[in-house]
């Protein structure tokens, strides 16, 4: 057998450490796991009352064009229904434009460090891949640019950026739409959505008219607390979305996703409620980091990457054996730091209290 060149030089996705092998290895009873940016607050009641009812008729396949709750996003989010694409979260969406728009000869441009799955992706379809670093936690739009040539088929944009949370401006975003030829398809990647609050964002849904070559991702995974369900989306055009349809799996998402996401969609008062108080306690942290001198990029999600005087490896296991597993910078990119999602109010207390401890062991 002869595997794909490409994949001899690839490792898999290594997956932080789960909750039980950490409660066995360090001897403990709680953990606090906030290394994968989920919501800390669980998902709707609304998901949980109604489960029972959700898991009857197992035994047939799903709607494989996920009829109702297209018809139930394409009206919340005022597009139309045709302009939808489903993926078994927005991973498979990425993997999808891949698989349409990439192949050997093309090539696709992407900041460094971001979402990893763009350049796995496309690597496995053959294309080259063009990374321009960060500035500061920030794309650097213009040398972005600068890279794009007539082989070009996908520009990607993080926005908020992980693993900084950084967010992309509406000026800085046109610039690139206005700028980039129309045989590029510019994937704007807005998983963390919702947890955004700057006053620049940029409304991408009101542009889709004014981009042809635009495609927005989002997903049910982080605020709406569904990610062991695995559903996400695309909107674009409706030419975009006929292109991509071809690539996708007949049945790619589950009925029991496709039934728990309509439920989420509708209770907007516990995305309210929970994206409220991931304001408060990222703000507290921040407070916290700004009077021990640490330094931090300033985010749009719901999680912060914090720079420290030593290595992330090093802060990663000083807090595991406290009960904590975040993720560190020197796995994501970023040496000397780590990711840290914003969890409930009470864990952050503690937390901080672990990350001051280990601050001052350091410093005597």
């Amino acid at each position: 057998m002869k595997a794909k060149e490409i994949l001899k030089g690839m490792t898999p996705y290594k997956p932080g450490k789960q909750i039980e092998e950490v409660k066995k290895e360090y001897g403990l009873t709680k953990i606090v796991k906030l290394a994968s940016n989920e919501n800390p607050f669980g998902f709707s009641p609304q998901v949980k009352k109604q489960l029972p009812q959700l898991i009857e008729q197992l035994e047939k396949y799903p709607d494989g064009y996920a009829s109702v709750l297209r018809k139930k996003v394409a009206s919340f989010l005022e597009v139309e229904e045709e302009q939808l694409i489903f993926g078994n979260g927005s991973d498979e969406i990425v993997q999808i434009i891949c698989r349409t728009f990439l192949e050997t000869g093309s090539n696709t441009v992407m900041a460094t460090p971001t979402f990893p799955q763009y350049k796995h992706n496309a690597l496995i379809e053959g294309a080259e891949v063009r990374e321009v670093p960060l500035v500061e936690g920030r794309h650097d739009l213009p040398s972005m640019l600068e890279q794009i040539d007539e082989r070009t088929r996908v520009l990607w944009l993080c926005t908020p950026n992980n693993p900084t949370g950084v967010h992309l401006s509406t000026s800085e975003i046109k610039q690139v739409l206005e700028n980039c030829p129309s045989h590029v398809l510019v994937v704007m990647d807005e998983a963390y959505y919702e947890y955004m609050e700057a006053e620049d964002a940029f409304d991408s849904l009101s542009s889709l008219p004014l981009y042809e070559n635009l495609i927005v991702l989002r997903t049910f995974s982080k605020a709406y607390g569904l990610a062991g369900l695995r559903i996400g989306y695309g909107v674009a055009s409706k030419e975009i979305i006929s292109t991509l349809e071809p690539a996708r799996e007949p049945f790619n998402t589950s009925t029991i996703a496709q039934a728990a996401a309509l439920l989420a969609l509708d209770d907007q008062e516990f995305i309210n409620e929970t994206t409220a108080e991931n304001s408060i306690n990222k703000r507290k942290l921040m407070q916290f980091l700004d009077e021990h001198g640490l330094d931090y990029y300033p985010s749009e999600a719901n999680f912060v990457m914090v720079r420290l005087p030593v290595s992330g490896d090093e802060m990663f296991e000083h807090l595991l054996s406290k009960g904590f597993i975040v993720r560190s910078g020197e796995a994501l990119g970023l040496p000397n730091s780590i990711r840290l999602t914003i969890g409930k109010e009470e864990d952050m207390a503690v937390i901080q209290s672990e990350i001051k401890e280990r601050l001052v062991g350091i410093s005597k």
